[in-house]
Order: C-alpha cells, then structure tokens, then sequence
C-alpha cells in the first residue's frame, strides 16, 4: 500500500520537510513516484522509518543510522534487539536516577550529618539536597515534616545503612506477595501495607491511616513516586496503593 509523504508525516509524528530531508541525503528514499512525480512510501519505507526514529530517540546521527540500517548483516529484527536492548539500559539509567521515594523521605533529607562519601553509600546517586526546596514547599507547615526534621537531625550513617536495610526486606516480600498472585486487599499485602505504615512513623513522623492513603494516592498520582515504585516491580505503585487503601478502611 502506498502513503502520500503527508500521510507518513502525519503517521510518524515527523514534519514532511523532515522526510525530504531524508530523502535529498539517501536515508530514507520512497519506493516509488506516482505519476506526477510526488513520493509514494510503501510498507518498506516505512518500517525503515520506524527504525530511523528509533535510532533517533536513542541519540544515533544520521549518518551512523544509515550505515546501521545499510549494512547487509542485518536484518529488522537485529534492530529490534539492538534497539531494544539500548532502551533498556536508558530505562535503568532513568530508573536510577528518579530522586521522589516516599513522602517521609522527601521531606526528611534535610541537615543530614553525614560527610558526601557517607551520603553517597547511603543514599546511592539520590541528592537529598536537590529536592529540599520543594519538600519544604509542599509540606514545611506541617508538623509530620517538622517532627521528620527533628528525628532525621539525630541519625548517624548507620541508622541510615539501617533504614536502607530494611526497606530492602521489605521491598523483597512485597515482590514476593505480588508475584504470588494475592490480591492487594488479601491479608498478606495489607500486611506489607501496615509494616510500611508503621516504618514512617518509627522512623521519621506519627503516619496516621488518613496520612497513609494520601500517601497512597501520591504514588500513583506523581510519576517521579510511580517510578520508585515501579522500579521495584510493574505494576507494584497501583497494588501498593490499593492494599494501603484497602488496610486503612480494615483497620482504621
């Protein structure tokens, strides 16, 4: 079948001069005319396109694209794994640098006393600094941010180690109840949901039933906490949401 150049513009979310472009420098030149001379794309064309765009997302030049999809060695599905694999590695690179964790951890990296060599094997390549400001926009009248300060203030880098440790097992068993099968409102998820609840307010402020679901609808409202949790697991930002959810109406 073959596409107008406006059609495959439209469809690839490109510009028509985009497409001229490519075909003046012999990246992408369409496999045949109509009778009046105007380009004519056909499913070839296209799914080169689809790769060039891939390539593109992913930083390649256009003359490393056309000697990448010129080589007769390979073959679209070696793009796709290629590609594939490149995206992967920019979606763990991404992963590793989402700053948001939780609301108590948000609000409570302020004044930490550790030197930059102890916050780094803590925290890992988190900045606690770099969202302080908003922290302290979002939540700096309240007194669970007040109080978070006052105990954060008092840890040592161990306590952190600590606290680290134990997100860890607890992140463990989450996956664990999850890959299961249970459901997020089944006893062993809303379980997991009361030791979180219970986590924050050891650790940093009194995190009440009604606290706990605005944290809930946090994690799935804000992508940067979508992020931290789905790191952790797909899909585990809107399960942990609802076993939250789920365990303040059961014990509230």
């Amino acid at each position: 079948m073959a596409h107008t150049v406006g059609q495959v513009a439209k469809m690839a979310g490109v510009t028509v001069r985009t497409l001229h472009h490519y075909d003046e420098i012999g990246l992408l030149s369409p496999g045949g005319r109509s009778s009046t001379g105007y380009r004519r794309y056909d499913d070839a064309d296209l799914e080169r396109l689809q790769h060039i765009r891939y390539y593109r997302e992913l930083g390649f030049p256009l003359e490393e694209i056309a000697a990448i999809l010129d080589d007769p060695a390979s073959d679209p599905a070696t793009h796709l794994r290629r590609q594939h694999d490149l995206l992967t590695v920019r979606v763990r690179r991404l992963q590793e640098m989402v700053t948001a964790i939780e609301f108590a951890m948000e609000a409570s990296k302020l004044n930490i006393p550790l030197t930059p060599q102890e916050r780094f094997e803590v925290f890992g390549g988190f900045d606690p600094d770099a969202h302080a400001e908003e922290a302290e926009q979002r939540w700096g009248s309240t007194e669970a941010y007040r109080e978070s300060n006052r105990r954060v203030s008092r840890y040592s880098k161990e306590d952190w180690l600590r606290n680290k440790e134990e997100n860890a097992d607890w992140a463990r068993r989450f996956v664990e109840v999850i890959a299961s099968g249970a459901a997020a409102d089944s006893p062993a998820a809303m379980d997991l949901a009361e030791e979180h609840r219970q986590s924050i307010s050891r650790w940093f402020y009194e995190c009440s039933y009604e606290i706990h679901t605005g944290l809930a609808d946090m994690y799935v409202a804000d992508e940067r906490f979508t992020a931290y949790f789905e790191k952790i697991r797909p899909g585990s930002a809107a399960y942990l949401s609802e076993a939250i959810h789920a365990n303040a109406i059961t014990r509230a």
